[in-house]
């Protein structure tokens, strides 16, 4: 946990460089953000009450981890507990969770950010006793479900169902349409690394026996096999693989930097990704990067049509905020600087915060106003300049800065 000394420096030194103007801009957008969390975004739910991004008030799978990664920097912490409840409630005796509450997708297993969201809530008030017995029982069997049910070849690498189940919505080109399961994530089987390293910790603090060893050793052997299986030598890129062809999903996808995001990539490997791939203009570093296909994908475009997600060209914030702290974790630091600034900018230059931007020219899409993952843009600088990591996976405490350093409160 770095020391509030610094903490202050820091806030001093993105304070002097973006200038009085846009901090003052900021601190507006802030509050704008939070009361529309606590308007709009705050619903009753089941006897519950849950937060969501989203206005129609739909609750997602790893949107309520980024979510909560933005509250947690107002020391906002209890709805990492109240929706992670809801959702293993309903919880099946196969271990599946759907991956969305008010119209649930019953063949997408709710993507593995239960065990990081717990661990996130808990390192903010200390306590982990909630999770003993039921809850613990509970995400331990939702990672089961990956290896028992979402691994058709018993490689030890799970399956999307879709490219609708990833997240990224639109990218059937690299995983699949709806109930292909053929799909094996490069960024699936990097979230499940991370899930088994917050299984771990969890297992310690709640004194479960050898479970702690067991789930890094199953840690371990995942990111080996991520690095074995995904990389390919001549490209220079991670990409995914289809199970029943045996062969590597040939489409360049930001999912292909989610590696970034563990600490196994080698030096050699990290530098080939990153020059070659993501601060290359004509694939993903564009105009306000990241782009989330590659500008030389045959299906890669920026303008939305119709009413769609989309993930083939377009900027999202949670993306860019995982490869941001990849970056870091891998000394990176002028390209992650770089990165969390222009990410800061591109969203602040809007009148409201959206949930998607134009990659060639910065300009919002999708929903508006959007309150939910995309603050994190907000707060990446900050992250920077303090070397703050909430997705950190540890049983440290973590801090709050936006409270406690910018004296923002959430109201």
């Amino acid at each position: 946990m770095v020391s509030e000394p610094l903490f202050q420096t820091s806030v001093e030194h993105f304070r002097n460089r973006i200038g009085g103007t846009t901090y003052a801009r900021l601190i507006a957008r802030l509050r704008e953000v939070n009361h529309d969390i606590i308007t709009r975004g705050i619903r009753p739910y089941a006897g519950s009450t849950l937060v969501t991004g989203y206005s129609y008030e739909e609750f997602y799978d790893w949107d309520l981890y980024f979510e909560n990664l933005y509250l947690s920097h107002y020391g906002v912490s209890q709805y990492c507990r109240t929706n992670l409840e809801i959702f293993l409630e309903r919880q099946l005796a196969s271990g599946f969770v759907a991956r969305t509450l008010i119209n649930p997708r019953q063949r997408q297993h709710f993507k593995p950010f239960l065990a990081q969201t717990a661990l996130l809530g808990c390192r903010q008030t200390g306590d982990t006793r909630w999770l003993r017995g039921k809850y613990y029982d509970r995400l331990k069997k939702s990672i089961d479900y990956w290896f028992w049910f979402q691994d058709y070849d018993k490689n030890g690498l799970a399956v999307w169902d879709s490219a609708d189940h990833s997240g990224m919505d639109n990218q059937q080109s690299r995983a699949g349409v709806t109930d292909s399961m053929t799909v094996e994530g490069v960024d699936l089987n990097c979230y499940l690394v991370r899930e088994l390293r917050a299984m771990a910790l969890l297992a310690q603090a709640l004194d479960r026996g050898d479970a702690p060893d067991r789930y890094t050793a199953q840690a371990e052997s995942l990111a080996a096999l991520v690095q074995h299986t995904f990389w390919d030598e001549g490209d220079g890129f991670y990409y995914d693989r289809d199970e029943r062809q045996d062969a590597l999903v040939r489409v360049k996808s930001v999912a292909g930097f989610i590696p970034l995001w563990l600490d196994t990539v080698t030096p050699e490997r990290a530098r080939r990704v990153i020059a070659t791939h993501l601060c290359n203009p004509d694939e993903f570093w564009l105009q306000y990067p990241i782009s989330t296909y590659a500008r030389t994908e045959p299906d890669y475009y920026q303008e939305r049509t119709g009413d769609e997600c989309n993930w083939r060209g377009t900027t999202w914030i949670p993306t860019n905020y995982m490869v941001f702290h990849g970056l870091l974790k891998h000394g990176y630091t002028d390209i992650a600087e770089d990165l969390a600034y222009k990410t800061f900018e591109m969203a602040l230059r809007e009148t409201s915060t959206r949930e998607y931007y134009n990659a060639e020219t910065g300009v919002g899409q999708g929903l508006n106003p959007f309150w939910g993952w995309s603050s994190l843009a907000y707060v990446m600088p900050l992250e920077f300049e303090m070397r703050h990591d909430p997705t950190e996976l540890s049983l440290e405490p973590i801090a709050a800065p936006l409270r406690d350093m910018l004296s923002v409160k959430f109201e």
